[in-house]
C-alpha cells in the first residue's frame, strides 16, 4: 500500500469517528483527498463517495437508536433523496472556479454552526411552543417544513456536504427533544441517502479516483462503526470543539491559497 492510500485510510477512520461523533467528516476526509494530491472537484466527488461508507458504518452501529424511528427516517429520506439529486446536477454543471471560490464558505459555515451548536440547542428548548391537543393542521404544516429544509440540505449534502452533518444535527435538535445520541443516528442517515444519491450519480458522471474513494471508504466504515458506541459513553463537546477549529483554519488556508 503506498503512503497515500495509507494516508488515505486513517484519514477515513478519523473521517468516519468525526462524522458520527460531530456531524463533519467532510473536514477530515476532504483535506486528506487534497493533501493527496487530488484537484478540487474531483477530491469533492471522490469524498462524496467514499463517504458513503460512513453512512454504511453508522447505520451498522446505530441500529440500537435507530429502533422505532422508520416513519420519520422515511420522510426525511425522501426530501434529503430529492435534494441530494439537485446538488449533484448543481456540481456536475457548474464551473469548477466557482466551486473553488464557495468551497471555504462553506467549511467555514459548517464549522461556526458546529461552534455554536450548544446555544441553537438552548435557544431551540426556549422558543418551542408547548403541545395542544387537536392541533394537527399546524402539525402537518410544521412537518411540511421540516421537509423542506431537509431538502434544501440534501442540496448542500449532493453539492459539497462539508458541515451538512452538524447542520442537519442543528436541525433535528430543533425539531423535537430527544437523546442526542438518537438525533445523531437519524442525523446520520438523513444526511448518508443525499450523500448516497450524489455518489450514484457522480459513479456514472463525474471523475472518480477509485484508489482513493477505497482507501477513504474502508476507514470510514470502520469509524463510522465506532462512533455511535462512543457516543453513546463519552461526552462529544471536547471533540467537537476541536474538530469546529480545525474547520475554521481549514476554511481560512482554503481562502488565502
Amino acid at each position: 500500500m503506498s503512503a497515500d492510500l495509507a494516508w488515505l485510510l486513517l484519514a477515513g477512520i478519523g473521517a468516519g469517528l468525526t462524522g458520527s461523533v460531530a456531524g463533519l467528516a467532510s473536514l477530515i476526509s476532504y483535506p486528506a483527498l487534497l493533501a493527496a494530491g487530488l484537484p478540487p472537484v474531483i477530491a469533492n466527488v471522490t469524498n462524496t463517495v467514499a463517504m458513503f461508507g460512513n453512512t454504511a458504518g453508522t447505520i451498522a452501529g446505530s441500529r440500537r437508536e435507530l429502533r422505532g424511528q422508520g416513519r420519520r427516517i422515511a420522510a426525511l429520506a425522501i426530501a434529503s433523496f430529492l435534494g441530494g439529486a439537485v446538488g449533484a446536477a448543481l456540481l456536475l454543471t457548474t464551473p469548477a472556479e466557482a466551486f473553488e471560490a464557495i468551497v471555504p464558505w462553506l467549511v467555514g459555515a459548517g464549522a461556526i454552526l458546529l461552534l455554536l451548536r450548544d446555544r441553537i440547542s438552548q435557544w431551540s428548548s426556549l422558543s418551542r411552543p408547548p403541545k395542544r391537543e387537536g392541533d394537527s393542521r399546524r402539525t402537518l404544516a410544521r412537518g411540511f417544513g421540516w421537509g423542506v429544509v431537509v431538502f434544501a440540505l440534501g442540496i448542500y449534502g449532493g453539492y459539497f456536504g462539508a458541515g451538512v452533518g452538524i447542520i442537519a444535527l442543528a436541525v433535528l435538535v430543533l425539531e423535537r427533544t430527544e437523546a442526542y445520541a438518537v438525533t445523531n443516528a437519524v442525523k446520520n442517515v438523513a444526511t448518508g441517502v443525499a450523500n448516497g444519491t450524489a455518489a450514484v450519480a457522480y459513479i456514472v458522471f463525474a471523475p472518480v479516483d477509485w484508489s482513493a474513494a477505497v482507501a477513504l471508504g474502508v476507514g470510514a466504515v470502520v469509524g463510522g462503526y465506532l462512533g455511535p458506541a462512543i457516543v453513546r459513553i463519552a461526552p462529544e463537546r471536547p471533540l467537537r470543539w476541536l474538530v469546529g477549529i480545525a474547520g475554521l483554519g481549514l476554511a481560512l488556508h482554503l481562502a488565502t491559497s
